[in-house]
């Protein structure tokens, strides 16, 4: 469920391509510089594809991110456990109760076909690890415009 109250169900069928994107929670650093480069190329990313944006944290942690940072991608919250694992994600314990209050993915950018499959899944096992936003975008455009297939499937 996002901040608006939309729900989102990802893999199901759709008219465009979705990239869903998890994020460690309110608590990361990394995570906001990503999401603030992510809100200053929104245009460029809507023009090509869904966006979904994705932690643990609950509505309230998601909405505070959201105001203090002005990000109007859609920001759901609440991701699971049993979710993250069923994604493949890295899943971590707080270091400490400064940093948050419960378990957390490490980050993931999946991008997803109209029809639900999976064309891209990039995953990490901490929160230095992503891919740029940059070159994702243009990647993305060459595979949606070349129809190109699913890789590292042999």
């Amino acid at each position: 469920t996002t901040i608006t109250g939309e729900t989102i169900t990802i893999g199901a069928p759709k008219d465009r391509w979705t990239l869903l994107i998890v994020y460690r929670g309110r608590h990361c650093p990394k995570c906001k510089a990503y999401l603030n480069k992510l809100q200053a190329m929104l245009p460029a990313w809507t023009a090509v594809m869904d966006l979904v944006v994705v932690s643990a944290d609950t509505r309230e942690k998601a909405e505070a991110d959201a105001t203090e940072f002005g990000w109007s991608f859609p920001l759901a919250y609440g991701l699971t456990e049993a979710q993250m694992r069923e994604l493949g994600l890295y899943v971590s314990d707080p270091l400490s109760e400064a940093e948050t209050d419960t378990r957390f993915a490490e980050p993931g950018t999946f991008a997803i076909r109209p029809d639900g499959t999976l064309m891209l899944v990039d995953i990490s096992n901490g929160p230095a690890a992503r891919p740029d936003l940059d070159v994702l975008l243009s990647g993305m455009q060459f595979n949606i415009d070349n129809d190109r297939p699913t890789r590292g499937t042999a």
